[in-house]
């Protein structure tokens, strides 16, 4: 079988995606996990690395020890100076990547500082395919232009702002120096991270059979047909949500087979399958049933138009479960959207609703047009 899959190599400059979280969005510790996904399902990431002075980030280390990212050590403090010597470190492996591993197509550059931009351009010139990912309150706007494909971090299904994400007030690039933590003690020396292999494992995955088989394949087969040219086929879909979760086995789930399973999504409604290009392998696609669609965005809008006054509006936040009072199955996903945010701009693109920022509330203000 023939694997046309891209084959892609992450390097995270650690402390720009972190402070940059951290005073953006209000995440801490910083969530690897939506990046992880994001790119199991652009191709197989054979390679990750982050760089940073990790007595900075003691807790973020064994999260991504867990995740398997290789941590780079590199002292940033040196007396009462700061060095940039993580971003110079991560662009000499990177360039060293590009000629040693031919098989690397794409390579992920974490960060949104404009001193990578060079790195980019060089990249590209080795025919290599470049996705940028970056927080974006922190991210130059030189960088995303150079990439073939730049993923905001705050965008990315799974990232659970704790604050109102703020309006990039400047795009100088790498967060200020002054707002990494204080390590415990400047006289200390640095201490290359050691990650404790039984401290990793304290936290046992959860049996397969209590995690429910539905979502990983819809949120699989939504991002893949969102970045994927042509089909998903069955076999691509597993090889994604293998990517995504190395442990999945339908077996676990009381199939006998990936086609069963996708058989039994089917008679529930969730996928639709059409004759592939060979046999036993269907292309896979969400169910072209618009008077489900219908009822799905009927269900907002009467939410919506419940909750609305003549002074108010209802917020974005908080209106699944709303939604999830009327209807307690209601999932954006069983209609192909990744987020609730696209469902509501998708009926927002309608004419079903109005979505309008509020910078006091940092959220979308939403109203049902009075024709409706």
């Amino acid at each position: 079988m023939i694997n046309d899959d891209e084959r892609i190599a992450l390097f995270l400059d650690y402390e720009n995606l972190a402070i940059g979280a951290r005073d953006g969005l209000g995440v801490m510790p910083f969530d690897f996990g939506p990046i992880a996904d994001a790119l199991a399902e652009r191709g197989r990431v054979v390679a990750r690395r982050a760089y940073a002075d990790w007595s900075y980030f003691d807790e973020d280390r064994r999260l991504l020890a867990r995740a398997q990212v290789e941590l780079i050590e590199i002292p940033q403090r040196l007396g009462a100076s700061r060095k940039n010597a993580a971003d110079i470190k991560m662009v000499v492996d990177a360039i060293e990547m590009a000629f040693e591993r031919s098989f690397v197509t794409t390579f992920a550059i974490c960060t949104g500082d404009s001193d990578f931009t060079p790195l980019v351009h060089k990249l590209r010139e080795l025919d290599k395919r470049v996705i940028g990912i970056g927080v974006e309150s922190s991210t130059s706007a030189l960088l995303p232009p150079a990439c073939d494909e730049f993923l905001f971090y705050d965008r990315l299904p799974g990232v659970e702002p704790s604050q109102a994400p703020r309006r990039p007030a400047r795009r100088g690039g790498r967060p200020a120096a002054a707002a990494a933590p204080t390590p415990a003690a400047a006289s200390e020396p640095v201490v290359e991270p050691v990650v404790d292999e039984a401290e990793v494992a304290d936290e046992p995955a959860a049996p397969a059979e209590e995690r429910e088989v539905g979502p990983i394949v819809t949120t699989t087969l939504a991002g893949l047909q969102r970045h994927a040219d042509g089909v998903v086929l069955a076999s691509r879909l597993k090889r994604a949500i293998l990517r995504k979760d190395p442990t999945f086995d339908e077996a676990d789930h009381g199939f006998r087979s990936f086609g069963e399973l996708m058989r039994h999504l089917e008679a529930a409604g969730v996928v639709e399958l059409r004759k592939g290009s060979a046999q036993g392998d269907p292309e896979v696609t969400f169910p072209q049933d618009a008077s489900a669609d219908d009822d799905a965005f009927r269900l907002l809008v009467e939410v919506v138009r419940g909750l609305q006054g003549p002074r108010f509006r209802p917020q974005l936040s908080g209106l699944k479960d709303q939604l999830r009072k009327r209807e307690p199955g209601f999932s954006e996903k069983r209609y192909g959207f990744n987020t609730f945010l696209s469902f509501a701009k998708a009926a927002r693109a309608r004419d079903l609703l109005t979505m309008d920022w509020d910078e006091d509330t940092g959220d979308y203000l939403l109203r049902v047009p009075d024709e409706f």
